[in-house]
């Protein structure tokens, strides 16, 4: 959990502490039907509270009118970390429309991925293959064909004039056995015919290049407006200039170490073959 993030979720927690002034925390649990250990957990931030706790808590301390002051502080942490946990309550379809909208407001996206073929190139197969392993990592409802649904109406945007997607991959996540040799393949196939899209700028660092840093998680870069970072636990949504800039300085850092065109195209083609021969 980020050092903001928490700082965050503890100074939520003291702005309900100061809600519950002259009510004890046994008091306040009794009258909320909670445990006091939850009431203790929310106001120290050692637990996120949901917007429905939000709301109990405003009324139950005598402050109805305060619900929405609260719901705005919650929003703004979960703008910040926004954890797989809550995001995938639904499944995975809702995540691939929330991040549509940030696609359709942006002229300019850059991505890194070093670990698996970026979504927005995935061929049906492949995505199917990366969403079922993710909701049996976080448990979560498997939407798994509504969501590649949802992916694949976010790819119409690559045939689009008005935006450019500026893609650096790792070699390593051209060989990732995320999915079966014959699905690679054909997702090798679909990178190979991407790298001729005017819209598309393809580029690969060879396992062999030196680079400035070294290649960790992934994230996309929305005009110079917003970095979205994918870790383990949740998305990191970054907005502040000065975190932009450490994110946009390593994405240019991978771009120069990345090759394109025709040596892009050899090493996707040799990725390929090997598909062939597992």
């Amino acid at each position: 959990m980020s050092t903001d993030y928490q700082k965050a979720r503890e100074a939520l927690g003291a702005r309900l502490r100061e809600l519950r002034a002259g009510v004890s925390g046994r008091e306040l649990a009794a009258r909320l039907g909670w445990t006091q250990s939850k009431v203790s957990k929310l106001e120290t931030g050692r637990q996120t509270a949901t917007a429905d706790d939000l709301k109990a808590w405003a009324r139950a301390t005598g402050h109805p009118a305060l619900a929405g002051e609260l719901q705005a502080r919650l929003e703004g942490l979960e703008s910040h970390t926004r954890s797989w946990r809550r995001q995938l309550r639904a499944g995975h379809r809702p995540v691939q429309d929330t991040l549509l909208v940030e696609y359709e407001r942006s002229a300019v996206l850059r991505a890194w991925q070093g670990s698996m073929v970026v979504g927005l190139l995935q061929t049906p197969d492949y995505a199917r293959a990366v969403f079922s392993r993710f909701a049996d990592l976080h448990r979560s409802p498997r939407d798994i064909d509504d969501a590649v649904r949802a992916r694949m109406r976010r790819q119409q945007l690559l045939y689009r004039p008005g935006r450019t997607f500026h893609i650096v991959m790792w070699e390593a996540a051209l060989h990732a056995g995320v999915c079966s040799p014959a699905v690679l393949a054909a997702q090798m196939d679909r990178l190979s015919g991407v790298i001729g899209l005017d819209t598309v700028r393809l580029g690969i660092i060879p396992y062999a290049a030196q680079v400035a840093v070294p290649p960790a998680n992934a994230f996309w870069l929305y005009d110079d407006r917003l970095a979205i970072v994918e870790d383990w636990h949740a998305e990191l949504w970054i907005d502040d200039p000065d975190s932009l800039s450490i994110y946009q300085r390593v994405w240019s850092a991978l771009d120069a170490a990345a090759v394109y065109g025709a040596s892009a195209h050899r090493l996707i083609s040799r990725a390929r073959a090997q598909a062939d021969h597992s």
